[in-house]
């Protein structure tokens, strides 16, 4: 039996998220840290005109991450394996050791500016529940043949998928969605088209700047986005973060790998919930659980238990 760290990505974010990490030496510390490095008081990005922003939605989350991973290592709960959910990744790369904290801080800050400035009007994501990934496949080709502009983003269940493109093309695609069955076709709280092909120029940038940061080799394996592979070198991750973004995300393919590899139990950072509620969904047989939803203490002792079931 093992253990695998979700990080979440945009559409988690609350307002007071950062304020309300658990009280732990390692949560300061990491505040603390991002407060330094981004010369920028960390908590003063979790308010609700903060986080109208990409750029400090994307840093609210990797700091939240990254906090919460750290926690539970100090705690002497790790991970057998690690994975994020779009900027997630970066989260990911930290606790890893792949990537510093600093590093993947000025990363992200990039990321998102590059993001927010690339698409600043009429442009963001919606989900679709309900429908087949080969059918919703063929409703987006066939709209982009028209001259729509809307792609496949995240592939996060058989039948839960989120678009990315121009916002009234979605919503065009929504009405052909609710046509041919979706039980739910909204948009969601991202004001850019992530995931597809319109960040080409955004993954190439960032694919630039990561030359001249370090990598190292992981301490966990992480799963890849972009292909839902295993990743166990620097170099491989290092392409992940860079093309995840202009890539569809591979997440019920890459939850279902950690699966396969004998992971009994999904631990959510925070402050995420989706991506324990999406497992709960489609994986029922491993056990999932967010760090927003119990204690600290609790979590630790969850992991720890999987850690002695899986000595005996």
């Amino acid at each position: 039996m093992s253990v695998a760290f979700l990080f979440p990505g945009q559409g988690s974010q609350f307002p007071g998220m950062l304020h309300q990490l658990p009280s732990h030496p390692v949560n300061e510390t990491t505040l603390d840290e991002a407060t330094s490095f981004m010369d920028k008081d960390a908590l003063s990005i979790d308010t609700s005109e903060a986080l109208s922003s990409t750029v400090s939605v994307q840093l609210a989350l990797l700091y939240s991450g990254v906090a919460s991973g750290r926690a539970l290592i100090q705690e002497g709960a790790k991970p057998d394996f690690v994975a994020g959910h779009s900027v997630g990744t970066f989260a990911a790369a930290v606790i890893s050791e792949v990537l510093s904290f600093r590093d993947a801080c000025e990363l992200v800050k990039l990321r998102a500016e590059w993001m927010e400035n690339s698409f600043r009007f009429g442009y963001g994501m919606g989900v679709i529940v309900g429908i087949a990934e080969q059918k919703l496949r063929s409703m987006v080709e066939k709209a982009f043949k028209c001259g729509q502009e809307v792609f496949i983003a995240n592939l996060n269940g058989p039948h839960q998928i989120t678009i990315a493109g121009k916002l009234e093309h979605i919503q065009n695609l929504f009405v052909e969605a609710r046509r041919n069955g979706a039980r739910k076709a909204e948009l969601l709280q991202v004001s850019v088209p992530s995931h597809c092909k319109l960040l080409n120029q955004v993954s190439h940038d960032l694919e630039l700047a990561m030359k001249k940061v370090i990598f190292k080799e992981p301490c966990f394996p992480y799963v890849a986005n972009t292909n839902a592979r295993l990743l166990r070198s620097a170099d491989a991750i290092r392409n992940d973060l860079a093309c995840g973004v202009a890539n569809p995300v591979q997440w019920h393919q890459a939850t279902t790998l950690l699966s396969e590899l004998g992971v009994r139990l999904f631990v959510e950072m925070l402050p995420g919930q989706v991506l324990t509620n999406l497992a709960r969904q489609e994986l029922p047989s491993v056990q999932s659980i967010a760090m927003g939803e119990t204690r600290l203490d609790s979590v630790v002792y969850l992991i720890n238990r999987e850690r002695k079931w899986n000595e005996a």
